[in-house]
This record gives C-alpha cells, sequence and structure tokens, in this order.
C-alpha cells in the first residue's frame, strides 16, 4: 500500500497559465483551493446567506484568511432544475462584490457564469477566470476570451441545469464521454484562437450525472489528466455524497452537513491528480491539503508511508 500511495501523491504536475492582469498562475503538486461564493438566493447550499455585497465580501476575504487560492463568485444557481437568471440580474449580483473584493484583496476570483456578457464585466472589474459550468458553448465567448486572455474552465454537462438529470444514459461510459466532449471543446475553442495552454477541465459532478456515476468519476479521475490539462474537482456538498451517508430516517444528509464526505472525496481527487478543489468548506480542504502535503514530502524524501501509522502505544 505504502508504494502505490507513493506513486500517486502529488500526481497532479504542473501547469502555468498566463493571467489577464499580468503575471501567471502556477499550479502545482499541492492542488490550489477554490472557494465558492454564491451570491444567490436559491444555491443548494448557501443561497441568500449573503444578503448584500459587503456581507459576501466579508465572506470571500475570511476564505481568503483561511486559505483559499482562488475565490469562485457566481449570481446564477446551476442546481438541479434551476431556472436561468437574466445577464442584468447576474451583473446586479456580481459586479459590485467583484469591484469590492479586488480592491481589498488581490485573490484570484474566478468568475462562474455561463453568460459571456456576464464573464466580460466580470473580467473589466477585476476577475481573473471566466468558469462556465456550459463549457463556452455561447459561441460570444471567443471574442471575450480572445480580448482578456484569460484562464477559462470548461465542464462538462448536457442540456441546461432545469433539465440536465433528464439526460443521465452513457452507453459508452461516463468518464469516456466526459473526456470526448471536453476534448472536443477544447479543440472547438483552440480553433477559434483560444490557446488550450489556458484551458482547465472539469467533469462536471453532479450536471447530468446520477450518484453512482459521480463515483465512478471520483474513481477513475486520472483519465482526465489525459487531456493533458489541469482536474478541477467539484464534489462539495453535492448530493450523492448525502444519499451515500444518510441517518437513522433513511433520508441523505442535509447539504451543510456533508462537509466531512467533501473532505473525503476531495482527499481521493488529490490521490488521482485533481488540481483544483471547489469547495464550500475552506479550513476543512485547507488541513486536507496540509496532511496531503506532508505526505508528499516525506515520499519525496523516501520515508515509507508505513512509518506514519500510530505506534502500538499511540504515538505516531
Amino acid at each position: 500500500m505504502a508504494g502505490r500511495m507513493d506513486h500517486m501523491i502529488g500526481e497532479s504536475g504542473g501547469f502555468e497559465l498566463e493571467l489577464p492582469r499580468g503575471g501567471s498562475w502556477k499550479l502545482g503538486a499541492r492542488p490550489a483551493l477554490m472557494g465558492i461564493l454564491n451570491c444567490t438566493p436559491d444555491s443548494f447550499s448557501d443561497g441568500g446567506q449573503y444578503a448584500g455585497s459587503e456581507a459576501a465580501v466579508n465572506a470571500a476575504c475570511g476564505m481568503v484568511e483561511d486559505g483559499a487560492d482562488i475565490v469562485d463568485v457566481g449570481g446564477e444557481s446551476t442546481r438541479p432544475g434551476a431556472d436561468p437568471v437574466s445577464a442584468d440580474e447576474q451583473l446586479d449580483r456580481v459586479i459590485p462584490v467583484i469591484r469590492d473584493l479586488r480592491r481589498r484583496s488581490d485573490v484570484l476570483v474566478s468568475i462562474d457564469t455561463r453568460d459571456p456578457r456576464v464573464g466580460c464585466a466580470a473580467l473589466e472589474a477585476g476577475a481573473d477566470i471566466v468558469n462556465d459550468v456550459s463549457a463556452c458553448d455561447d459561441p460570444g465567448w471567443v471574442p471575450v476570451l480572445t480580448e482578456h486572455r484569460c484562464p477559462v474552465i470548461l465542464m462538462h454537462m448536457r442540456g441546461i441545469p432545469a433539465s440536465m438529470q433528464e439526460n443521465t444514459n452513457y452507453p459508452g461510459g461516463v468518464l469516456n464521454e466526459i473526456c470526448g466532449f471536453l476534448e472536443d471543446r477544447i479543440e472547438l475553442l483552440a480553433a477559434g484562437g483560444i490557446a488550450r495552454e489556458r484551458m482547465i477541465v472539469d467533469p462536471g459532478i453532479g450536471f447530468s450525472k446520477e450518484a453512482g456515476q459521480n463515483m465512478e468519476i471520483l474513481a477513475g479521475l486520472r483519465q482526465l489528466r489525459g487531456l493533458g490539462r489541469p482536474v478541477l474537482f467539484g464534489a462539495s456538498r453535492k448530493f450523492f455524497l448525502g444519499s451515500i451517508l444518510g441517518d437513522a430516517s433513511g433520508r441523505g444528509r442535509d447539504p451543510l452537513e456533508r462537509d466531512v464526505a467533501t473532505v473525503a472525496a476531495n482527499m481521493a481527487a488529490v490521490l488521482q491528480g485533481a488540481s483544483i478543489l471547489r469547495v464550500h468548506n475552506v479550513p476543512y480542504t485547507r488541513d486536507l491539503l496540509d496532511v496531503a502535503e506532508a505526505l508528499r514530502l516525506a515520499a519525496e524524501q523516501g520515508f515509507a508511508l508505513d512509518a506514519l501509522q500510530g505506534s502500538g502505544e499511540g504515538g505516531a
């Protein structure tokens, strides 16, 4: 087991992505930590938590203090069954937050939107990264990405959030379809002048996926690394984790009771080579990454990981 762990720890490799505000974003053996900031009234876990821009920015700054490398700001819920939100409403929700956050912190900011108009305004307000659950399907993204030369996260999803859970049959295997879909999106955007070196891939946990398919993705996440791009993993507080846990009544755990399960899933993702973890609970994830980093350093120094097991007297 120790030999297997030695091989797996720190498999994420290294990437360097150009940033629109200058400089570059380096992704190395320690995965980056992305904190989720939903400026929405209806997100599945934290909808309505931030009543205004000040509360949202304070929460974002708290994430940074807790160890977040990126704050992912979104103004539209994409939970299963969610209705679309207009560009104007998204702009009202996210632009004041991004502007105020940029005044208070130099943390990397990603804009979580399917709308290129929202993405463009967010980048102009100080965002660094585009995070699109529709993999930039809207052709309006090409001129935005060309102008701002920012990293972009491409996620796998079938259809739209309102109906995506009606389309979860993958005859050729869920991972094979995800990889094929994302490779096609990478090639199409590259043909439009967007450099592959700016792209990040996300398998879309919980988006047009059933619980068992989410577990299949987690178990085989390494397959996505064959695309040659950093992999973002976003399972935080997702329904499939709650359904695994259950409770005395047989119901799944509520979203706020899924943080420990999220840590477990994220550790598995780290061992499979994930480069970015997108989470609600930043402190828990920072602790996870600290432990994973210690294991990686021990492996690099040639220590057998079996030596980290407790002694018979309870020590370590």
